[in-house]
């Protein structure tokens, strides 16, 4: 089942093997791509993944997760991504971007979140969100939009997850508002529809989602699904299924497929496609996982870190022949 074909609006996925949006810190205080990104990319192109999934894309300077983001809060930083999607397409895969405010977890010298609450002792206290700072927000996500299609991007992921200022709001743990943003759901629901303003409606929007938190008070699979049908319609296709993030917690047990249940959940209960994973380090287990339904594509990422080939050498684990990299016929086995 990995390398079965999986269409998604414009995307014809060659097997469904994601890389996550992960952090690489090698940009500086421009946002701007490096020579590092796209190599980085391209790599993992070459190496079999289907989608890569760019790490998380910062659309505020003042949002960053760290000052080694990259950016997309600026026109200028169009023409740097476009050569990311450029070594991604030309190596074999799609390429998606994450777009992010990192919001109350922000290094950055004054944070900004839906309440006054820091996420821990190590972070700053952050200004409680005016309704003009919300506005602007949203209005920075659909400019990223923009920037992303401009840039030649074949899906977008909102960065829902995680502990970041989406999620903040999604949270009982980080929104304690009483005006309209004190609805968990609405801001999520206004950057959505902020996003499909701009981005074509034939290319695919994904979310991802921590969808439970290890807390006694905590989201869930089950409201998370509520909220996800709320939304569809206005042109959600994927859901990209993590977990914590938001709350600092001890002693979590994690495995491999530690978060497949809740993928598993949301897939039964949205009927939308559903990325799942956590820890995943062979393709046997992501096929078991997509085979018996807990999933629609299987995301890997420490994995591709450590192997950016594991696809296209692993493939034969499942008795399966993909055309190998012209370039490395010689070194394969």
């Amino acid at each position: 089942m990995i390398f079965q074909e999986l269409k998604i609006k414009n995307l014809i996925l060659k097997n469904r093997a994601v890389m996550a949006p992960m952090c690489m810190y090698q940009s500086d205080h421009t946002g701007e791509v490096k020579d590092f990104h796209i190599t980085h990319y391209a790599t993992r192109a070459i190496g079999g993944v289907g989608l890569i999934i760019q790490e998380a894309t910062a659309i505020d300077p003042d949002g960053r997760i760290s000052k080694e983001d990259l950016g997309i809060w600026s026109d200028d930083h169009v023409e740097g991504l476009t050569y990311i999607v450029d070594s991604i397409h030309n190596n074999g895969a799609y390429a998606g971007i994450q777009l992010n405010h990192a919001g109350r977890k922000a290094q950055v010298e004054h944070p900004i979140a839906p309440s006054a609450v820091s996420y821990s002792e190590r972070f700053k206290v952050p200004k409680e969100m005016t309704l003009e700072d919300i506005h602007k927000v949203i209005s920075q996500f659909r400019d990223a939009a923009r920037r992303a299609d401009e840039a030649g991007y074949d899906l977008i992921e909102l960065h829902a997850a995680h502990g970041y200022l989406l999620f903040q709001f999604l949270s009982p743990n980080s929104n304690f508002r009483t005006d309209e943003y004190g609805d968990r759901k609405r801001l999520l629901t206004d950057v959505v529809k902020a996003v499909r303003e701009v981005w074509p409606k034939e290319k695919a929007l994904a979310i991802r989602i921590s969808a439970y938190e290890y807390v006694k008070k905590t989201v869930t699979p089950e409201w998370f699904s509520e909220l996800i049908n709320e939304i569809k319609h206005l042109g959600v296709d994927i859901i990209d299924v993590s977990s914590g993030g938001n709350v600092q917690v001890q002693n979590i047990t994690i495995f491999p497929g530690y978060q497949l249940d809740f993928a598993k959940t949301i897939k039964a209960k949205t009927d939308l496609v559903v990325i799942g994973g956590g820890l995943i380090d062979n393709l046997k287990f992501a096929d078991y996982a997509i085979s018996d339904g807990l999933c629609d594509l299987i995301y890997f990422g420490r994995l591709l870190l450590r192997d950016p080939y594991h696809i296209i050498n692993h493939a034969s684990d499942l008795g399966i022949e993909i055309d190998y990299p012209k370039p490395y016929l010689r070194g394969k086995k």
